[in-house]
């Protein structure tokens, strides 16, 4: 058989699988998987096409098979291709975040170290359980220990700060000033973690160490784009490791937000059921003092009970709204909009006003500049619609009284 195979592969015979057959098949000459060998062509049957047809078919089939391993080929070097375009996009974008690569500099390098200002110690276990509402007897007695969630207590500095060498180290100033100068300004703390090794007990020495621990890779999120830096607290005892505090912050650049601001309104007031009087009368235009009816000792703002006498009993008297400017301060920051007359949130005017009644209210002065606001000045009551379901009293001014 192998001169029909070779004569086949003489003529530059094409291979081609036959569907119908299951089998690999030549032009001349077929090899059956079944038999291990290759197959004599058939006769032509009666009524069946001539040799040339089939011969062909045969290499129209062949050239399909090669246009279809080409293309696979193709397809498979395309995605080969794509692979390697973005690994090499991804090792650009990383090339091009050089800040990244100098704040990596500076993980494991110092950030800050120092002692305790004070030993361990029980007024301040015991302040901090009161806050807490701690009432564990572990934290009490002879033999206590102090709750192991004031870790980091012991290692603060107070609003005097750290009077001694503790402070910042420069790696860790010059880390922020990377930060800081590449546009990452704001900053917000997002958690910490603590281990409790051994429990801390009065009289304990506190000292600490910390660490600058990691450096993410630039991050996007809602607040903006930036860096979480993790750092890394190791805080002895008496030279002993007693826990660790990881406090781990985002420094970010502000996401720009293009909203349409809303309108702004004035707080609404807290109303409750010792002053919701007042208010039903503000919303009738009447400013009502309260009046014990006991001693007649008038109260504004409301209370539940006399501070005078104690009585729990009282009716309301109407203020004739005549009064003076007792003391008052100037708002200039924060902004906002709702209390200033040009609705540019600039400056404006708060004044503890005093009654012709004897009693003081806190209110916006009106009618007149801020910085022409004084002590003493005459001013007359009258309600601001803030909104339409928001009505204030408010004082006015007269500038030439």
């Amino acid at each position: 058989m192998s001169g029909a195979g070779g004569e086949a592969g003489g003529a530059g015979a094409e291979g081609r699988r036959s569907p119908s057959e299951g089998r690999w098949s030549l032009s001349e000459g077929r090899r059956s998987p079944s038999e291990g060998r290759w197959a004599e062509p058939e006769a032509p049957r009666p009524g069946a096409e001539s040799p040339q047809p089939e011969a062909e078919r045969a290499e129209s089939a062949g050239k399909a098979e090669r246009a279809e391993r080409a293309g696979k080929a193709g397809k498979a070097e395309g995605v080969g291709e794509a692979e390697r375009a973005g690994k090499v996009e991804g090792d650009a974008k990383a090339e091009r975040d050089e800040l990244y690569a100098q704040l990596r500099a500076h993980e494991g390098r110092a950030a800050t170290a120092g002692r305790g200002k004070d030993l361990v110690n029980e007024p301040m276990i015991r302040h901090w359980c009161e806050a807490m509402g701690d009432t564990s007897p572990a934290y009490r007695g002879p033999d206590a220990v102090a709750p192991p969630t004031m870790l980091q207590a012991w290692t603060m500095g107070g609003l005097s700060g750290h009077t001694d060498s503790t402070g910042r180290s420069a790696a860790y100033d010059e880390m922020f000033a990377l930060l800081d100068g590449a546009g990452y300004t704001s900053v917000v703390a997002t958690d910490c973690e603590q281990e409790y090794l051994r429990p801390l007990r009065p009289g304990d020495r506190i000292t600490f160490d910390t660490v600058i621990e990691s450096v993410s890779p630039r991050k996007t999120t809602k607040l903006g784009t930036g860096y979480f830096v993790t750092t890394r607290t190791d805080v002895h005892a008496d030279g002993e490791l007693a826990g660790t505090h990881r406090f781990r912050i985002l420094k970010y650049r502000p996401a720009q937000r293009n909203k349409v601001p809303e309108p702004t309104r004035r707080p609404r007031p807290v109303i409750n059921r010792d002053n919701a009087g007042f208010w039903a009368g503000v919303a009738e235009r009447r400013l009502l003092i309260q009046r014990c009816t006991d001693c007649a000792t008038l109260r504004l703002p409301w209370l539940p009970g006399c501070n005078a006498c104690g009585s729990a009993e009282w009716d309301t008297v109407e203020a004739g709204g005549e009064g003076t400017v007792f003391s008052h301060v100037v708002m200039h920051h924060p902004s906002f909009p709702a209390f200033a007359p040009d609705g540019e949130g600039g400056p404006y005017a708060v004044a503890l006003v005093e009654l012709a009644e004897g009693v003081r209210i806190v209110s916006n002065v009106i009618g007149v500049p801020y910085d022409k606001v004084r002590v003493g000045m005459p001013v007359r009551l009258e309600f601001l619609v803030a909104d339409p379901d928001l009505k204030l009293p408010v004082f006015r001014a007269n500038e030439g009284g």
